[in-house]
């Protein structure tokens, strides 16, 4: 199952390193927030990544191209410009960069990499969030609904909007941040039918308005309760808090060995 990652947004509420970088650029224990997500998903197997990117793409790029040559050992013959690599212990990922457009919204940035997706279920989430969800139950829970999407729903506080929850898990009414009561929020990593992409109209589509909406008003959307830790990173407060659990190796997302 493919990972589409959405990594384009301007990230304006954490200006404070976003204006040098795209926010899943920024850091936590010196790599990328981007880098612990994929590196999450790989732990339960899923190594197959298409990142869509918009705002300051160059950079998403410049990071893997760097990535797997400090990752390798490099042999070089100045004599006939032949380049070598001897050993790489780099991730066994095959990732997929695509520039999405600098101002195309979540649903269009999904409907530009249709082709690279295929028809095939597959899971989408942000490249500023984290999380110590367990994927295998996720995706097990999606199958067994039979609805065309699945969301992990989170209780992060009082400052995002609400899902409106049946009891058997299914979402009645999708409302992305319209009130504060702290209730269940849409926290990404979402499963979803290659299906879903047809209610997306094209570049100025939000994912989390029409499309979903529409969805949930034909019974096709489900919630994937997670009662563990979720965090997304908005703003320099959410990345010190971050770093802080990454430093003291108290991390729950940080499932793999070093």
């Amino acid at each position: 199952m493919k990972v589409v990652i959405l990594a384009g947004g301007f990230g304006t509420r954490i200006s404070e390193e976003s204006y040098l970088k795209p926010k899943p650029m920024i850091e936590i224990g010196e790599k990328p927030i981007l880098w612990h997500i994929m590196k999450y998903f790989s732990h339960f197997g899923f190594n197959e990544f298409i990142i869509c990117l918009g705002y300051k793409a160059h950079k998403v790029k410049e990071f893997f191209d760097d990535y797997y040559l400090y990752t390798s050992d490099i042999q070089y013959n100045f004599s006939t410009g032949e380049k070598k690599v001897l050993n790489n212990s780099a991730e066994p990922w095959k990732v997929t960069l695509i520039d999405t457009g600098l101002h195309t919204l979540t649903g269009g940035r999904l409907k530009r990499v249709k082709d690279y997706i295929g028809n095939e279920p597959f899971i989408m989430t942000y490249g500023d969030g984290v999380a110590d969800v367990d994927l295998e139950k996720l995706i097990e829970f999606h199958k067994k609904g039979n609805r065309l999407a699945t969301i992990t729903a989170v209780q992060p506080g009082g400052r995002f909007g609400v899902l409106d929850l049946a009891k058997d898990g299914q979402i009645k009414c999708f409302r992305e941040k319209s009130v504060e009561d702290g209730g269940w929020i849409n926290g990404g990593f979402m499963v979803l039918e290659p299906k879903v992409l047809e209610y997306i109209e094209g570049d100025h589509t939000t994912f989390e308005r029409e499309p979903l909406e529409t969805i949930a008003s034909e019974n096709q959307l489900d919630a994937y309760k997670h009662h563990g830790f979720w965090q997304c990173m908005d703003t320099m407060k959410d990345k010190q808090q971050l770093e802080e659990l990454f430093e003291k190796g108290e991390a729950p997302w940080k499932v793999w060995k070093d």
